[in-house]
């Protein structure tokens, strides 16, 4: 939530809203983000709240607006956090997979006021992955850089967003275009819309909990065709598919008693798209649950929070970090019961090199209340392991 994260000064994003990853704050603090894996002990530590010499700006409520595209695809650097999932399924013969491509922006605020032209004004992140279904495994990679200087960039008119060699670009047609290289892995994907943007919460305001200040300015665009080449290791494929991208930007966006967020985010085979999401507590209830259909005609309707009800059935421990996710789900929505089940069950993403966090992220099938197929997407887990700080 995006969606997919993010998803900020303690993550991102959308995303995600959530469609989600997390950095911390003492990085923005800094300008500046480590480069090594932080111990979670560590990453606790360096986002304990600023003394008295670091005054917290009054939360801002943000206010309801009409979003004007194609200005509000791209960024908005006087917003705090903001981030643009993509996220799908690719398919090439019968081999399949998942894959991610997410650019996070987070505005700097320790450096406002400067007058340098080397003070970091934004830094931006980037994420990637693969998840190869045929073997279960994951192959992913990330990126951070501040802003200017040619090397990263967020532009203002459109999404234009790059990270060095990583980008991600909206022609004037309406295509996205993902390129990628990783570590093992590389993603060249034009990913055309099929139906118009859903507005997801109230014509674009989405609420994240029950003050008016936790909210963000979210759309979604479902139903992408997909087509391209992945390359795993040496191999390379031309594949087809579906994706989902979510772009959601936000001043401030978690309750203080909120850890994490849970995102489904799914196209089904008919046409329709679900989108359910929830804030959790400590003790792993909802604080706030939301979400949104929107049927194949076009018509759709707006999740209110005490409307939806996400029940884990299944868990899954990560071997690197030991944290335990939920990756099977019952979703109970006004349009009646699904089932959510994760396609492969390694997809945690270890991205403390770059946002500072370690999140759940994957390729997943939605089901009918009998099990039945009806479509695919994402699920995403965030604050499992540490709480989530943005």
């Amino acid at each position: 939530m995006p969606g997919r994260r993010p998803l900020l000064q303690g993550l991102l994003g959308a995303g995600a809203l959530m469609g989600l990853g997390a950095w911390s704050r003492s990085a923005q603090a800094q300008g500046l983000a480590k480069t090594q894996p932080q111990s979670p002990s560590q990453g606790q530590a360096a986002t304990r709240a600023p003394g008295p010499s670091a005054p917290q700006a009054p939360p801002t409520v943000l206010a309801p607006r009409t979003l004007r595209f194609p200005r509000d695809h791209g960024a908005h650097p006087e917003m705090r956090t903001e981030w643009w999932y993509l996220t799908g399924q690719a398919a090439a013969g019968d081999r399949r997979w998942g894959f991610q491509v997410t650019f996070f922006r987070s505005r700097v605020d320790a450096t406002r006021g400067m007058t340098s032209a080397f003070a970091a004004r934004e830094l931006l992140f980037a994420h990637a992955a693969v998840t190869d279904l045929a073997t279960g495994r994951l192959h992913h990679d990330q990126r951070i850089a501040r802003a200017g200087f040619g090397v990263a960039q967020a532009g203002l008119a459109d999404t234009d967003l790059r990270i060095r060699d990583w980008t991600l670009i909206r022609q004037p047609d309406g295509r996205y275009l993902a390129r990628v290289e990783g570590g093992d892995f590389a993603l060249e994907l034009d990913a055309t819309p099929t139906q118009p943007l859903l507005l997801q919460g109230q014509d674009g305001l989405s609420r994240k909990g029950p003050e008016p200040t936790q909210a963000s300015y979210y759309y979604s665009q479902p139903q992408l065709q997909v087509q391209g080449r992945l390359r795993l290791g040496k191999q390379a494929s031309g594949v087809t598919g579906r994706a989902w991208l979510d772009h959601e930007w936000s001043e401030a966006l978690l309750h203080p008693q909120a850890v994490g967020w849970d995102w489904v985010g799914m196209n089904l085979a008919d046409g329709s798209a679900l989108t359910v999401f929830q804030l959790r507590r400590a003790d792993g209830s909802a604080l706030w649950a939301g979400g949104s259909w929107r049927a194949a005609g076009g018509a759709v309707q707006a999740f209110g929070p005490q409307a939806v009800r996400m029940v884990p059935t299944r868990y899954w421990s990560s071997p690197l970090t030991g944290t335990r996710y939920p990756v099977a789900w019952t979703l109970d929505t006004p349009q009646g019961r699904f089932q959510v089940e994760a396609l492969a069950d390694a997809q945690e993403l270890d991205s403390r090199r770059s946002t500072g966090t370690v999140y759940w992220e994957g390729l997943s099938e939605l089901r009918d209340a009998a099990g039945q197929p009806l479509g695919q997407g994402y699920l995403e887990l965030t604050g499992y392991g540490d709480r989530l700080r943005i």
